[in-house]
């Protein structure tokens, strides 16, 4: 699975500090924390026809993981919103768009790790690409990383951070293996998620996810488990060892990128009968219903 280029996107107009430029000419400093090492905070946000689904929650993660980083500023919801809704006007976005969302610790005076070396305030990233879900609708294979996930005492996965590495490693590894993506453990051996995506399965009719511990709190994540207890399908969020998901009848991951996509094979094993299951079609369609009908109105 290889993302391709959408001819669309060709001239992107980007906005970086509420600056609006073309994609080839939009520019970060060299001097911005992001560049020196990593240091900011993201969220993917999907538009639908002209809503921006669970926009709040974003948001909320986005602020917390600023504060958690003892960022000395960040913008109120209301100047994020609006820069988001000049980006999406700017490049005539209404509908079938990604917005990618940076927030940096900003720019340095001089080149270092220092955050007192930070004093002008943070840089807002606004790119908006037209992107439909980015995952084979049909299904797709994962692998096992070496690479695991760190837990909280080495870097909390409640941090959303630009801190990316690790999953990026563990990437690697799935494209030399021939797999869409990567399963990754967390420390102990317990599955955590995957490079980019949580994981979910069925087990005995008990959909299954792990805990946070060792992965972000995805908002899709979470729209799922709602999404299942309406729909009055036990589930039970815990540790799961490998084992239990290959023997599991049906499984898919969950994320902005891609919403709701079937896993057909892990590590080899065929997942239940090799197709999408009756409950990842179900919550599939209503997670559909839910983005199709509700989300904050940008354009």
């Amino acid at each position: 699975m290889l993302q391709q280029f959408d001819e669309r996107n060709r001239d992107l107009v980007v906005n970086v500090a509420g600056r609006l430029t073309h994609r080839d000419e939009a520019a970060v400093s060299p001097f911005d924390s992001v560049v020196q090492g990593g240091d900011a905070v993201w969220e993917g946000l999907r538009l639908y026809q002209g809503r921006i689904f669970a926009l709040d929650e974003h948001l909320d993660r986005l602020r917390r993981s600023a504060q958690a980083l003892a960022f000395a500023e960040v913008p109120s919801d209301e100047e994020i919103v609006e820069e988001i809704r000049r980006t999406l006007a700017a490049n005539a976005m209404t509908d079938g768009v990604h917005v990618r969302l940076t927030l940096t610790r900003g720019v340095k005076v001089t080149s270092g790790m220092d955050p007192r070396l930070n004093q002008s305030g943070p840089t807002l990233i606004v790119l908006a690409e037209f992107k439909p879900p980015v995952y084979d609708a049909g299904g797709i294979t994962l692998v096992t990383s070496s690479v695991r996930r760190p837990t909280p005492d080495v870097l909390d996965p409640k941090i959303h951070s630009n801190n990316l590495l690790n999953s990026i490693l563990a990437k690697v590894e799935a494209n030399v293996a021939g797999a869409d993506d990567a399963l990754m453990l967390d420390s102990r051996g317990h599955i955590a998620e995957t490079n980019a995506t949580h994981l979910f399965f069925v087990v005995d009719g008990v959909l299954c996810t792990s805990t946070t511990a060792a992965c972000p709190e995805g908002i899709t994540r979470s729209t799922v488990l709602r999404l299942a207890a309406d729909a009055g399908i036990p589930y039970e969020v815990g540790d799961f060892s490998l084992p239990q998901l290959y023997s599991a009848s049906e499984a898919f991951v969950t994320g902005t990128m891609g919403e709701l996509t079937p896993v057909l094979v892990v590590d080899g094993r065929r997942i239940g009968d090799g197709e999408p299951g009756l409950v990842t079609r179900r919550l599939a369609a209503d997670y559909a219903a839910l983005t199709a009908t509700s989300g904050t109105p940008v354009v």
